[in-house]
């Protein structure tokens, strides 16, 4: 095995383009233990300090026969290390916004509020046939069939006031069981 300790840093580079993998360990053993506290400082996780600077080596020699570092290597690799560890502090930033925005939904009580629902339903129509009968009938026209107040005055041959009474009482009433049901809910 070649001793590389003598080696400065550009020479190291050279050989690592020319597919010398001691020579890349050398250089990994050079600097791997500073950039791992840099990045653990910042991250204060020690598994992830561990993935950036391994992902940092794994792009250096997937790159290698492209390398141009017109800078020192240690200033290289220490602007590497800064720049992956605010990408890293940006996923953290979104995962938690996300936690944060997701975290009042309750997905366990879907079939629970889907019985609630059903409850609302049939008191609703428990209302609406404890109506007077003309009543119910204007009720039943606007919401059910979407007539206006005018079509519905046209079709029982009563006028536009009487429906606009009818259906306020109607309205008065249901809202009023409502309210109560819900209080009980």
């Amino acid at each position: 095995m070649k001793d590389f300790g003598a080696h400065s840093d550009e020479e190291l580079i050279v050989l690592i383009q020319q597919d010398d993998s001691i020579a890349f360990e050398a250089l990994y053993d050079r600097y791997w233990k500073k950039l791992y506290y840099q990045a653990a400082r910042k991250t204060n996780s020690l598994e992830d300090a561990q993935e950036i600077v391994q992902n940092i080596f794994a792009s250096l020699w997937l790159r290698r026969h492209q390398l141009q570092i017109e800078s020192n290597l240690a200033s290289y690799l220490a602007v590497a290390v800064k720049y992956k560890i605010f990408k890293y502090l940006a996923q953290q930033y979104k995962k938690e916004a996300f936690r944060k925005d997701t975290e009042w939904i309750d997905f366990d009580n879907s079939t629970q509020d889907w019985l609630q629902f059903e409850e609302l339903r049939v008191r609703l129509e428990q209302l609406v046939s404890e109506l007077p009968e003309k009543c119910q009938l204007i009720f039943k026209l606007s919401r059910e069939e979407g007539l206006t107040y005018k079509q519905i005055a046209e079709r029982m041959n009563i006028s536009v006031k009487t429906v606009e009474t009818q259906l306020s009482r109607a309205l008065k009433k249901i809202r009023a069981g409502i309210q109560r049901f819900l209080i009980t809910l």
